[in-house]
């Protein structure tokens, strides 16, 4: 997608400038729109979150086509963290990792558990929503290490079916409202298919609302399992070899890039393949997005709706000489689809400001004529999505994570040489990208000159730039509410 050209200078001295106002930033509800359409000044919400999908997906799901064309597209969106857990709990609670204490998958401070610990179950935007009367859904995949056999349904939600291990896409269980339902390998067991007819009934069953609902699929995580009848789709598929694909890192790279050889003709077959299974287990997605637009329009309610589709997390397949995996701080990782449609969206807009995964909460508890309660990171993306202009917005996206993943029992446990990056911090903004690694090694790349990140220019900034550049990450990497 196209970016802006917006120079180095003048981002830095924007970037510094708002972390030190501080208080200007704002994420209560905004002032510079009416109330918000729908049943009483409230809105319906319709939610789908996949799992690893990376822009280069889009190419092969019409419906979400339709929905850029139909609405915005936030060009320069961006996850707090590459990894399932961590970005998922801050799409729940508008919070970065380091105010959540989530920063993995599984272990102390990782998973289902380490969310239950720290009491943020009972701090999302579901809670919020219940706390003001409303109806809610919850379907698919919730968090890493939440088990349908073990765990009760969380806080908050008026509907709940969730998954544990959903990857396969065949033979799991489900906990639909605290009774566990075991699905097998038949066609009609498809989790995708199963998760869409269920939110198809419960938008039927909310008719009149609001009501929101999220449909978080699998798909198009590993094993990248598409639908029986999708099986055979895109032969010959290959993946984008853009100029990051097999690029040998430069001299500068940092150390735990620098071990990766270049890829064999056997890895980059196996990334062909994997590509085209992840291309064809989409194509169930977008049917139903399809078939959900279908049922909101059935009951009346298409004006009164707002369809967002996004990610988790991005996924890599060969940049630079990776093989696929996530957990880095690359584009192709942490840049995902944010695409909204809906009451006062304008059609075909491109929004450029930088947003953030911690940007959801507020935004969907605004809609529906509420707030969150308590802290919140993040920002509300309504005044941007109806094309007003907002003063003060972010000019920084904090990215945060913690690794080596170690963990063999971690559905994300990075396979041999797809990149498993050690601890960092790192801030984005809409044309560079910095990041601080935690052994003391320094990242640097200038997207208007380096747009595919295979020139790391750090050493080549004056002394007083890199001094900026690390007191902006660590003002960011220490910010609550307002100071995000």
């Amino acid at each position: 997608m196209p970016k802006p050209a917006r120079t180095v200078d003048v981002l830095v001295w924007l970037a510094v400038t708002l972390l030190a106002a501080g208080g200007a930033l704002t994420q209560t509800r905004s002032t510079t729109q009416g109330q918000p359409e729908g049943q009483n000044g409230r809105s319906n919400i319709v939610f789908i979150l996949t799992d690893d999908l990376s822009w280069n997906l889009v190419q092969f799901m019409p419906n979400v086509q339709r929905m850029q064309r139909a609405g915005v597209t936030f060009t320069n969106y961006f996850v707090t963290d590459s990894l399932c857990c961590p970005s998922r709990t801050s799409i729940f609670t508008g919070r970065l990792p380091h105010n959540t204490g989530v920063f993995s998958n599984t272990g102390a401070d990782g998973g289902y558990d380490a969310f239950q610990t720290r009491r943020l179950e009972r701090e999302t935007f579901a809670t919020a929503l219940a706390a003001a009367g409303l109806r809610s859904a919850m379907l698919g995949k919730y968090l890493n290490g939440y088990l349908p056999v073990r765990h009760a349904p969380a806080a908050g939600w008026s509907m709940w079916s969730v998954a544990g291990n959903g990857y396969r896409n065949f033979d799991y269980n489900l906990n639909q409202d605290g009774r566990v339902v075991h699905y097998g390998r038949s066609v009609q067991d498809y989790l995708t298919d199963v998760v869409s007819a269920q939110a198809q009934d419960f938008i039927r069953r909310s008719a009149g609302g609001p009501f929101l609902v999220e449909i978080a699929t699998f798909a198009p995580h590993a094993p990248y399992t598409p639908a029986p009848r999708d099986a055979n789709a895109f032969p010959g598929l290959r993946y984008p070899r853009t100029p990051a694909f097999d690029a040998a890192p430069d001299a500068q790279a940092v150390r735990w890039l620098l071990a990766h050889r270049m890829l064999s003709p056997a890895d980059t077959a196996l990334i062909d393949t994997d590509f085209r299974k992840r291309a064809q287990s989409v194509l169930a997605v977008d049917a139903m997005i399809g078939a959900l637009q279908q049922a909101v329009a059935a009951i009346g309610a298409a004006d009164k709706t707002y369809f967002v589709f996004s990610s988790d997390n991005g996924y890599h397949m060969g940049e630079p000489r990776l093989m696929p995996g996530k957990m880095t701080a690359y584009d192709e990782d942490i840049r995902v689809p944010l695409i909204v449609t809906g009451p006062s969206v304008p059609a075909g807009r491109v929004i450029e400001e930088v947003a953030e995964n911690i940007d959801l909460a507020p935004t969907f508890t605004e809609l529906m004529g509420t707030r969150m309660s308590g802290q919140v990171d993040g920002r509300s993306l309504v005044p941007l999505a109806r094309g007003q202009s907002v003063t003060n917005w972010r000019t920084l996206a904090l990215i945060e994570h913690h690794g080596p993943v170690r963990d063999n029992l971690d559905p994300d446990m990075p396979r041999a040489r797809s990149g498993n990056p050690i601890t960092y911090e790192a801030i984005r903004a809409r044309d560079w990208i910095y990041v601080e690694y935690a052994d003391g090694e320094r990242e640097f790349h200038d997207h208007a000159a380096d747009p595919y990140e295979l020139r790391n220019t750090f050493a080549a900034l004056p002394p007083a730039r890199q001094a900026e550049l690390h007191a902006m990450t660590q003002a960011a990497a220490g910010c609550r509410n307002a100071t995000c």
